[in-house]
């Protein structure tokens, strides 16, 4: 089934800069899409297009073969964008987390079982009763998209959810994504970051820096593209970047060219260590 399906979106900015031009794009049920492209392709823009946020001047957004109207499928849509501070702004994240399914007409027994769930995969059992301003960044953002999952979505659009988040949040929120993607849930991520890629989505949809589509396909087929990502003003992972050349078979993380060493410790350390200078 086709949950999100985009023809045509066109999008200006009010000077005239053209964000989106002519994206079409499809998304099936329980896939994990990338949105892919260099800062200034409009990456945030089409997320915020596809999930209703902002009308397009051109186009239109399909949901689930059905509707045109995002708001009336918001029990089965999220929206996480950059900013935690649009999704946290009650007196405590308890209340936060309540929000979005009290709308939905939730029983408050149903209101308490979703806010529990999510606050515990979450490890925000402890931060219930804060007010979200006193949450570090990495918090915050937990806080944030555990707002966008109480209403137990059935397609969670997300937008760069792992950008300036320490090691140990970074770990917990992809975890979470497996999890979700393991139980169904669509999901369609935009990132600058072609190395975050291999660990959140099956399939990209790389933008260029005009804002259009320059390729859709596989996730292997793209990192391992070099050539393309360049000419779309992208870096390629480090790892596609060392084995590049090398074998026909070129991993997509340290984790898959650790393994393919044979184990090796000194290798799979070196690998870490190459990977960790990259992100820096």
């Amino acid at each position: 089934m086709t949950v999100l399906d985009a023809a045509d979106l066109r999008y200006a900015y009010p000077d005239g800069t053209l964000a989106v031009d002519g994206v079409d794009v499809a998304v099936e049920r329980g896939e994990r899409v990338a949105l892919l492209g260099p800062n200034g392709a409009g990456k945030s823009t089409l997320l915020e297009l596809l999930g209703g946020l902002i009308e397009p001047d051109g186009g239109r957004v399909r949901y689930f073969g059905e509707t045109t109207d995002a708001d009336s499928v918001r029990g089965r849509l999220s929206v996480l964008t950059q900013n935690p501070a649009d999704y946290l702004f009650n007196p405590t994240v308890r209340e936060d987390l309540a929000y979005g399914p009290a709308q939905l007409d939730c029983s408050r027994e149903d209101v308490e079982r979703r806010v529990e769930r999510v606050a515990d995969r979450l490890d925000l059992d402890g931060l219930l009763s804060k007010p979200p301003f006193r949450l570090s960044g990495g918090e915050q953002r937990r806080a944030a998209l555990a707002s966008a999952l109480t209403v137990e979505p059935d397609v969670l659009l997300l937008d760069e959810p792992v950008s300036n988040v320490d090691a140990a949040n970074r770990a917990t929120i992809l975890d979470l994504l497996d999890d979700l993607a393991a139980d169904g849930v669509t999901l369609v991520v935009s990132t600058p970051d072609a190395e975050l890629v291999a660990h959140v989505a099956d399939r990209v949809v790389l933008l260029d820096a005009e804002g259009a589509v320059a390729a859709d396909g596989p996730t292997r087929e793209i990192l391992t593209d070099t050539d393309l990502l360049t000419d779309c003003a992208l870096r390629p992972p480090q790892v596609v970047r060392l084995f590049d050349g090398r074998t026909d078979d070129v991993p997509l993380t340290v984790a898959d060219a650790a393994a393919r060493l044979d184990g090796d410790p000194g290798t799979a350390a070196g690998l870490d260590g190459i990977a960790d200078d990259d992100r820096k």
